[in-house]
């Protein structure tokens, strides 16, 4: 099998990070499922087949790809990656356009080039290069979606009524540790995400005739989030359920990952506590942590003295080790209304959910798969933690489907934030590391 040049795979990408394909825009759905076309396309074009399939609100891309002899015997692969991306806004801040690929300074800049089209396109794009030489050795099952980034279900929909599995999964949706340090993320955390509503009253009242007197729901709304809140670097005991610890091991790996104060400086923020950076890695791979993501109400623009009878937030919680969503739910909806002032009318909805998922370290797929890293790359991938959460890992753990999850990005690769990039030459190598597990997972079954 033979790369084709960088230029020609930079112009192949480009037509994919072109579809604005932004899940969480109702104006953006048709060009969802236009991206969704394009990953269909591109399976067909490798000579497999592939559906579109109207799943709920957005589509799926369901295809295969045979091997290219004795498919009836040949191991079978589940790819998986999303082909929806997040909203670039601010536009101001962008450098460029955000759906126009450019190359600058080595880096490929467009939403989407780390998170994740970019990604899965280097396993479509493995895949057909080595079904055109003759040389795919695995069956690769393509199963993709359009909603990733706002915690859709379809996908884990989809494997819950899949009866076929898979001997293993690829999933390049992630990133290296530093540049030219790859990972494979042996665990996931798990999210569930949540929208709150206060309400203290019928209508805005004057500041100045009933301040200090009715209840504001700004100030209701701040004292409720409070219960769930963390001290001291960790959440209430009640979200701590389930926690698992890491090993000795992991530990000491950790310690010789980057050191976490820098981490931190290098994201342009600033520690949470005098402890966070160095419990970095114990805190966002190994503990739950709560965020709240927004709050609205009142008049945080126009000058008025209100006191505002309303007032909505969102959050969400990330679950690891053997949280499960529904208990982890249940207490968040219970400290929440306990931690309400008096009066307040408080609502709960939870947005989304999804379960943490762990890997076997000695799962077969797993092993081959750091051979043939090491045989691309030139070092041996460290075996992590994500912090992040991807519900078909975690439902593919379930299963006993060990999965490699893995990727190209770098922490200053500017995920879910203007001039989102990748590094240029990231692009022909994760193609050739794709085709290297491709070969690898040939020894399974």
């Amino acid at each position: 099998m033979l790369l084709p040049p960088t230029d020609q795979l930079v112009a192949e990408l480009a037509e994919l990070i072109a579809i604005p394909s932004v899940s969480a825009d109702p104006d953006r759905q048709d060009d969802v499922a236009a991206a969704a076309r394009w990953v269909a396309a591109r399976v067909r074009a490798a000579g497999g087949v592939a559906d579109v399939v109207p799943w709920g609100d957005r589509p799926l891309v369901v295809g295969e790809l045979e091997a290219s002899t004795s498919p009836e015997t040949a191991p079978t692969i589940l790819v998986y990656g999303h082909f929806d991306v997040q909203p670039p806004d601010p536009l101001e801040l962008w450098e460029s356009p955000p759906f126009a690929l450019v190359e600058r300074d080595g880096w490929l800049y467009a939403r989407g080039t780390a998170d994740d089209k970019g990604q899965l396109y280097m396993l479509l794009k493995a895949a057909g290069l080595l079904a055109a030489a003759g040389e795919l050795p695995v069956n690769i099952r393509f199963a993709c979606d359009g909603e990733e980034e706002i915690g859709g279900h379809s996908i884990v929909d989809w494997l819950a009524q899949d009866a076929r599995g898979a001997d293993a999964a690829v999933v390049f949706d992630s990133g290296m540790v530093e540049r030219g340090r790859p990972a494979f993320n042996i665990a996931v955390r798990g999210l569930c995400y949540f929208h709150v509503t206060v309400r203290t009253g019928e209508r805005d009242l004057h500041s100045g005739m009933y301040g200090g007197a009715s209840l504001n729901a700004m100030h209701a709304m701040m004292q409720t989030l409070s219960g769930v809140l963390p001290r001291d670097g960790r959440l209430p005991e009640a979200l701590r359920a389930g926690v698992v610890p890491p090993s000795a091991d992991e530990l000491a790996a950790w310690a010789a990952l980057p050191a976490g104060p820098g981490e931190i400086a290098a994201a342009g923020s600033r520690p949470a506590d005098p402890r966070a950076g160095e419990e970095f890695y114990v805190r966002t791979w190994a503990e739950p942590s709560l965020d709240v993501h927004g709050i609205l109400g009142g008049s945080p623009v126009l000058q008025k003295t209100v006191i505002p009878v309303e007032a909505e937030a969102n959050l969400s919680i990330r679950l690891v080790g053997d949280q499960d969503p529904a208990q982890m739910t249940a207490a968040v909806e219970r400290l929440l209304r306990e931690a309400a002032p008096p009066g307040a009318a408080v609502d709960v909805r939870v947005l989304s959910s999804a379960p943490p998922g762990l890997v076997s370290a000695d799962a077969p797929a797993v092993r081959l798969g750091l051979e043939a890293f090491e045989e691309v790359l030139g070092v041996r991938p460290l075996l992590i933690r994500s912090g992040g959460a991807i519900p078909l890992v975690s439902a593919l753990a379930s299963r006993g489907v060990a999965t490699v999850l893995t990727g190209f990005s770098l922490n200053e690769s500017n995920i879910h934030s203007p001039n989102e990039r990748i590094p240029a030459e990231y692009l022909p190598l994760g193609v050739a590391a794709a085709a290297a597990l491709f070969r690898r997972f040939a020894r399974l079954g």
